[in-house]
């Protein structure tokens, strides 16, 4: 059985004109594209500044390797992979990588059956940014996009027990910082 993907003409020519360097083509995809990608960008860096830094630097390579792009393919997941790879570079560029052991993570319950339910989205952004990078790029890997932890350490160049042992303390870390976040928010009630 045949699987016949419909393109649309107008994506097509988008495509084509972005690839001649035609501007209003580059402006148009970058605008049609943006929010999704900043959405992604800002989940990836510490703060928003970090976050222009990477899509921008993502939507240059997007731009450079469009003649790649293969037709009847999602220019949106061919984008988000550029992207994702822009953070991941940025992460091995800016940081120096560090291996924490998996013996010092510590484990945290909490009794409050909902707690991340009452933060804005804004908020729980936020506490995503205030990770160490090495705990946020290992967990938005793992938890957002899916990496397997043997793709992260090689994506990353660190260890799989590393890997783990990040995620580890980013989910702890994560659950403080939203506790926090969380009980701040009841107390201005």
């Amino acid at each position: 059985m045949d699987i016949i993907i419909h393109l649309n003409p107008e994506e097509v020519n988008l495509i084509s004109a972005c690839i001649n360097n035609e501007r209003w083509a580059q402006k148009r995809l970058y605008e049609d594209h943006y929010s999704q990608m900043m959405a992604l960008s800002l989940r990836y860096a510490g703060n928003s500044e970090d976050a222009l830094d990477i899509l921008h630097e993502g939507f240059i390579k997007v731009f450079k390797n469009l003649h790649k792009y293969q037709t009847g393919t999602s220019v949106n997941a061919w984008i988000r992979k550029i992207i994702v790879n822009t953070a991941i570079d940025f992460y091995r560029k800016d940081i120096k990588r560090r291996s924490d052991e998996l013996d010092s993570a510590k484990h945290v319950c909490t009794t409050i059956p909902d707690a991340i339910s009452t933060l804005s989205s804004e908020e729980i952004l936020k506490a995503l940014q205030r990770l160490p990078h090495s705990y946020r790029s290992v967990f938005n890997m793992f938890v957002i996009e899916g990496y397997s932890h043997r793709e992260i350490s090689e994506l990353l160049g660190i260890n799989e027990s590393t890997c783990r042992s990040n995620l580890v303390k980013a989910r702890t870390k994560l659950r403080e910082l939203l506790l926090a976040a969380d009980s701040d928010f009841n107390e201005r009630k």
